[in-house]
């Protein structure tokens, strides 16, 4: 039998799932349902979601602007770790769902709901991002995932559903893929895409254009950085959700952004997924860029060997947990200096970096020189390249011994 639910807070995106889920519910449960929507720059008609959303059977629908929230506090912290997970994806979905989360619990507290719910399936991510997120913020919420309970088995299943019901959805048999996208990067999964060797139509992409039909020019940038953030582009300063948006538009008409990757989900298996992400493209390569002059050696090469596993950490849905806490805090110390500017090349799909500056600078062209200097004295190389390598002396004589 299933548990007694008086107020549902759902995560709304008003895809498929979600379209068909507050009907399903509030017959599943008699309950009454609250459909959230962030905004995190997925470029939605609020009103048009807001009446999608009656229409699926909510009995409200909220829509909150998080977009500043949103790249300020997820996105700037992953882009000071560089983050990036299988060397490829700069977890564009992955960084969206706690917050989508924390405001679904704050919600549910405000309005004494005594459940939450999400629209993810039982095989990808996100199940275990927005779960993870409500345990973490709330273990006395009740989590509903209808994908793991109700009757349907697909998205043809839902597509029929909702047809019978007279909920309108956005997709169609013809193009069942899924995606989710914010202003950090759009994703493109299921359907067509599930054959690995099935090149992705041009038309399915949304934020870029195909690197072949960018512009025959070439595109400069300076990006400024405080502490690891970017704050200014060409010397203008913007918000977090502005410079990003900016970055998007200028990659995207350059056809920069674009990848086609198969990864490893966190519940074991292989999914392909097709991603655009401009402008989050160009602030990693201008912020390692950055690091380059600014950061010590020794502390560039420590938060490096934390990168995979703090990106692993989001990936999976660890937002909240206490090690990606501890491991931002050293992240983030390590950011003090990385400041100042870079200056970028861009050209149908490349990126690169052509000049970076800053008066925190540890480089210094009067150290690095060919020509005398008065810090270094290259008779001291000699011992040094000696104990380095004394350790190999030694295990190439014990070696000749035996």
């Amino acid at each position: 039998m299933d548990q007694k639910i008086e107020k549902i807070v759902l995560a709304y995106s008003g895809g498929l799932d979600t379209s068909v889920i507050p009907l399903w519910l509030k017959e599943r449960y008699g309950c009454s349902v609250i459909a959230y929507a962030g905004d995190l720059g997925q470029e939605d008609d609020a009103d048009l979601l807001k009446q999608r959303g009656l229409a699926a059977g909510a009995d409200e629908v909220i829509v909150e602007d998080l977009r500043e929230e949103f790249v300020a506090e997820y996105v700037w912290p992953a882009l000071r770790a560089n983050a990036i997970y299988e060397n490829t994806y700069l977890l564009g979905t992955s960084l969206a769902r706690p917050l989508i989360a924390k405001h679904q619990v704050s919600l549910a507290k405000n309005r004494k709901a005594d459940a939450v719910s999400h629209g993810a399936t039982g095989k990808g991510n996100d199940q275990v991002r927005f779960e993870l997120a409500y345990m973490a913020l709330d273990p006395m919420l009740k989590i509903i995932s209808p994908w793991k309970s109700w009757e349907f088995k697909g998205r043809e299943d839902l597509i029929k559903y909702a047809k019978e019901k007279g909920i309108p959805v956005p997709v169609t048999k013809e193009k069942p893929y899924s995606s989710d996208r914010n202003l950090l990067h759009i994703s493109f999964e299921g359907g067509i895409l599930e054959d690995p060797w099935q090149e992705p139509l041009d038309d399915m992409f949304v934020m870029s254009v195909s690197p072949q039909d960018a512009p025959d020019k070439v595109t400069y940038l300076e990006i400024d950085f405080e502490k690891g953030n970017p704050i200014a582009i060409d010397g203008k300063r913007l918000s977090p959700a502005n410079l990003l948006k900016r970055l998007n538009e200028v990659g995207g008409q350059n056809g920069i952004g674009r990848v086609d990757m198969v990864e490893n989900r966190y519940v074991g298996m292989k999914s392909r997924g097709i991603y655009e992400t401009p402008g989050g493209t160009i602030l990693r390569i201008a912020h390692i860029a950055m690091e380059s002059i600014t950061l010590d050696r020794e502390v560039m090469h420590i938060r490096d060997s934390l990168t995979p596993k703090y990106s692993e950490m989001i990936y999976y849905g660890y937002w909240f947990a206490p090690e990606r806490e501890m491991m931002q805090a050293l992240i983030d110390e390590a950011q003090r200096n990385v400041t100042g500017t870079v200056r970028l090349k861009i050209y149908k799909g490349n990126c690169t970096v052509v000049g970076r500056k800053s008066d925190l600078s540890l480089y210094n062209d009067e150290f690095v020189t060919f020509e005398e200097d008065e810090v270094y004295n290259q008779e001291d190389a000699g011992g040094f390249i000696r104990l380095s390598g004394l350790r190999l002396k030694i295990a190439n004589l014990m070696s000749r011994r035996r």
